[in-house]
């Protein structure tokens, strides 16, 4: 599945949600989200524009699927279907 070109930061935090994150923070045009899921804390920095690039966007959930230990395609799966 390929990821989607016009998500913005906001609505990633949104989405996000579903897995625990919420935002904590935010500092000018990034946002700092957390997540206490596992039992132990995960931050991840989202950048708050209205469309993120794909390379970030990648990254980010990396990051995330990572954390979760699933994987990656799984995640874009979950979140974007």
């Amino acid at each position: 599945m390929k990821l989607p070109r016009d998500l913005g930061g906001e609505e990633l935090a949104v989405l996000l949600g579903r897995y625990g994150y919420a935002v904590t923070r935010q500092t000018g045009s990034h946002m700092r989200a957390e997540s206490t899921l596992r039992g132990f804390e995960h931050h991840v920095t989202i950048p708050r524009h209205p469309s993120l690039r794909a390379g970030t966007l990648s990254a980010i959930l990396h990051e995330v699927a990572a954390y979760l230990e699933i994987e990656r395609h799984t995640l874009v799966e979950e979140l974007f279907s």
